[in-house]
């Protein structure tokens, strides 16, 4: 099939992946006066935060942490915006910086040739050839799907939170939620505020902190108090401040790990669950808090106490994952069990022979900023002495001279399929 594949110089860095990661990247670079070329399998930017997010969605930390480089909020945005506020941000930059990804061109291989000296990219349309590679597929490239004994039997509604809307379709439901993080703890809160009966299920010990402390972004005191005092310091005040206004949750079922958020944050990457209200319908018993599932059932799940409870829905809030492993033929940058760069943030961005990696920090928005900041610099002090040598370097690839016309005939083509 590669040989039917039309096969397209590409002097600029190529970009897999519109979200937030490759746009700032895209963005980054233009401001070092560079061009890029972005790849996306879907038909428009940004399309996890747009298609496949929960409607009463609200960024979990103030936007100030969350602004991508070179654009800040506008001040009429509340310190948490809505989906809806930011995606229309992010459309705003990526106009702003006219960046024009090259959609529904889904990334099937990419691997380095050594002889050319050159990646090779190949998508479901083309294949293109290019000096730099950046990965911005990021974390939440596909879905986690657990296999659980005795889910295919049951015999009510299975679906992952990328499904998943609002609680308006569930209302009057009894609904079992799988997974205890942000998006599982809001999830039945919306369920219970659509009035359905929401069983959320707790395996393992987890954080919870409030939002906020009088006032104000739990995080923001958090980023401010690591300035002046060391991590386990702050992990107490945390906790303290937690039990005051929280109180006890070991009562709830709630379990809290031995280590604290931030030191647990900063060796797995697990971030702690901030409360947006969660808590409150937990402690009236409006939320029902149920152990681990040791099988489901035709019309429920028998978990691991031995009870057994009849459900109509099941909400897999199980995460997503990274997918670069199912493409990216490199062995030494990525690893092959979990799609992250083998060396953590805050040295995971650069790899060798021209591959760069963008959004895989688990520290949000922010990493992601760092990084493709990061990228864009390294990219541009090669800039200059690289494209000369890519001029002599061409006349050795193997790309007939018809398809070195350039990425304006390649787009050009691809509007009229």
């Amino acid at each position: 099939m590669t040989s039917e594949l039309k096969r397209v110089w590409v002097s600029q860095p190529v970009i897999i992946g519109a979200g937030p990661s490759g746009i700032a990247t895209a963005a980054c670079l233009k401001e070092k006066g560079l061009p890029s070329l972005i790849l996306e399998r879907e038909n428009c930017v940004v399309s996890l935060w747009r298609n496949r997010t929960y409607d009463r969605l609200r960024l979990h930390l103030p936007k100030n942490y969350c602004e991508l480089p070179y654009m800040v909020f506008p001040p009429d945005f509340p310190s948490y915006p809505t989906k809806e506020q930011f995606i229309d941000y992010l459309d705003t930059y990526a106009k702003h910086f006219s960046i024009e990804p090259m959609f529904e061109e889904e990334v099937q291989l990419a691997e380095y040739d050594s002889t050319m000296g050159f990646w090779l990219v190949q998508t479901n349309k083309s294949e293109f050839v290019c000096r730099w590679l950046i990965v911005a597929t990021g974390e939440n490239a596909e879905p986690v799907l657990p296999e659980i004994d005795g889910i295919s039997d049951f015999q009510g509604r299975v679906l992952h939170t990328s499904s998943y809307k609002n609680g308006d379709e569930f209302e009057g439901e009894k609904v079992l939620v799988l997974g205890c993080g942000n998006s599982g703890m809001e999830i039945s809160l919306d369920l219970c505020n659509c009035g359905a009966e929401a069983s959320i299920v707790v395996r393992d010990k987890l954080h919870i902190l409030p939002r906020d402390i009088l006032g104000k972004s739990t995080f923001g005191i958090s980023m401010w108090l690591l300035k002046w005092f060391p991590l386990w310091l702050v992990d107490r005040f945390l906790l303290f401040c937690s039990w005051l206004i929280l109180r006890d949750t070991q009562q709830l079922g709630l379990h809290r790990p031995e280590f604290g958020p931030l030191e647990l944050k900063s060796a797995t990457g697990k971030t702690p669950v901030l409360d947006v209200g969660t808590l409150a319908k937990i402690k009236t018993g409006q939320i029902k808090v149920v152990p681990g599932i040791k099988r489901f059932t035709s019309r429920g799940a028998e978990f691991v106490d031995g009870k057994v409870r009849e459900f109509n829905s099941v909400i897999l809030a199980t995460g997503y994952r990274s997918n670069v492993p199912s493409w990216l033929k490199e062995r030494e940058f990525f690893s092959k069990e979990d799609g992250y760069p083998k060396t953590p943030f805050p040295n995971g961005w650069k790899g060798k022979n021209g591959l760069y990696s963008v959004g895989f920090t688990k520290r949000g928005l922010l990493g992601a900023s760092i990084d493709a900041q990061r990228v864009a610099e390294d990219i541009a002090q090669q800039w200059n002495s690289e494209t000369k040598h890519f001029q002599f370097r061409k006349n050795k690839c193997p790309v007939s001279e018809g398809d070195r016309s350039g990425m304006i005939n390649h787009r050009e083509a691809c509007k009229n399929r």
